[in-house]
């Protein structure tokens, strides 16, 4: 298999299909393309013709979008999924709810894991996004979660999904205290700090404060 991603320090929806593949335990090679630089759209595009990254080549198949990678690889690791019936829908629900919704998020708090400690001004719209999760993470932990440490209990692509939303609260320092349990347990998941690690030290990116909705 072959992962096609942008930064791990910016891209937010490249880091959730290679924590998908880290989650399923099958070996993988990654191929970055060093967004905002440079030839890089014409590059993604060689590789699909949407556009947008992450890209799967899983064989002869190729699977564009997150989201898409996500359920592909559940296809061969069902556990990647909550196994009871009514999780599994309510995860699903709230993982396209991430993918489709929390513009204002995305705008006001772009992606970047080496910016721990910068402030930016808080719209209305964007703490709208920041309550709305804070309410998937209580439902999903009095529901669901059987008092484990993930939202269905068991570490599944709910999670996934929601990393980056983690990590942006905490690098612009506004995590709700109702949920600080919650993120602190995804910040110290040795996947999590994989990922951080690996975009700490790379050394193409572009230091500035936003980059747009990556």
């Amino acid at each position: 298999m072959r992962l096609l991603m942008g930064n791990y320090n910016y891209s937010s929806w490249s880091v959730r299909g290679w924590l998908v593949l880290k989650a399923s335990g099958v070996p993988f090679d990654v191929e970055n393309v060093s967004l905002f630089k440079g030839e890089y759209k014409q590059q993604i595009l060689n590789a699909s013709p949407a556009g947008k990254v992450p890209i799967l080549v899983d064989g002869d198949v190729t699977v564009a979008d997150s989201l898409a990678i996500a359920e592909h690889m559940a296809e061969k690791n069902p556990e990647l999924w909550p196994a009871d019936a009514a999780a599994r829908a309510h995860a699903r629900s709230i993982s396209a709810e991430m993918h489709s919704g929390f513009v204002a998020m995305r705008e006001t708090l772009p992606m970047n894991t080496r910016a721990t400690g910068r402030r930016v001004s808080v719209t209305a719209e964007t703490r709208n996004d920041i309550d709305r999760f804070a309410a998937i993470v209580a439902e999903c932990r009095s529901r669901f979660s059987n008092r484990g440490e993930w939202l269905y209990g068991d570490y599944s692509i709910a999670d996934m999904m929601y990393a980056p939303v983690v990590s942006r609260l905490h690098t612009y320092g506004v995590t709700p205290e109702s949920i600080t349990e919650y993120c602190e347990h995804v910040l110290r998941a040795p996947v999590v700090r994989e990922w951080f690690a690996i975009a700490g030290d790379e050394s193409d990116v572009i230091e500035k404060s936003e980059v747009g909705q990556a």
